[in-house]
């Protein structure tokens, strides 16, 4: 006798179907643990909040009554009195008339003259150097032509720095020494201005300056015989011995 098999109940039939789907099951499940994160709870402070019940004041309220003024006498009341008052007087308007000119106004024509202008010449001094200058300035006691009166100059400029020289006791004693160069100016009057030095120390050249200054009134020099100012410059030298 042969046994035959009814081939709807067959078992392994979709054995792969089920296969595949317990394997997809189980790769979703898998890649699902890999996934899974876990975070760090925070600490969480936990207060304690305890709510006590209020106990609130009952405030009486005070009605504050205002006293009514005392009414005036009644001598003290005056009538009033309305005065009706006509008013006759006349007030004229001021008219404001406008200073801009239109075009229908005419412009007067007025010649304008001018007075004869009077220009003044003013003579400006003429500095010439020491060394070019035509008539040199003359210093007191000197005489003779223009070289001799150059030559009688320097030597008494130098005669007067020699006369009147005075070292400063505080330069001095500090050992200060030097040359100091002074400039000047004889103006056309003849006098010794505009003073100027340089030198190593601020003593000397106050020294120099105070020497130049004792300097008398010469006899101006002159340009084409016209009185000119004259710058000179000279050295003084501050030595110790």
């Amino acid at each position: 006798m042969e046994l035959k098999k009814n081939p709807n109940l067959e078992i392994g039939r979709n054995s792969a179907i089920y296969f595949a789907v317990g394997l997809n099951i189980m790769l979703f499940f898998t890649w699902r643990g890999l996934e899974y994160r876990t975070y760090d709870q925070p600490d969480i402070n936990q207060e304690l909040l305890i709510f006590t019940e209020e106990i609130e004041d009952d405030i009486p309220i005070t009605n504050l009554e205002a006293t009514p003024p005392p009414p005036p006498p009644a001598s003290a009341a005056i009538p009033e009195v309305i005065t009706i008052v006509e008013d006759t007087e006349e007030i004229e308007e001021t008219i404001i008339e406008s200073s801009e000119s239109g075009q229908e106004d005419r412009i007067e024509e007025r010649e304008i003259t001018v007075d004869e202008v009077i220009v003044e010449e003013i003579e400006e001094e003429v500095s010439v150097p020491f060394s070019v200058v035509e008539d040199v300035p003359v210093f007191p006691g000197c005489s003779g032509n223009n070289v001799a009166l150059r030559n009688c100059f320097s030597a008494k400029i130098t005669e007067h720095i020699q006369k009147h020289f005075k070292y400063p006791e505080s330069a001095l004693d500090l050992g200060i020494h030097g040359k100091v160069y002074v400039m000047f100016i004889i103006d056309s009057q003849g006098r010794v201005s505009n003073i100027r030095s340089r030198g190593p120390d601020p003593q000397l050249e106050k020294e120099a300056e105070r020497i130049i200054g004792l300097l008398p009134i010469m006899q101006p020099g002159k340009q084409r015989g016209k009185p000119v100012k004259v710058p000179y410059s000279i050295p003084i030298n501050f030595k110790i011995e």
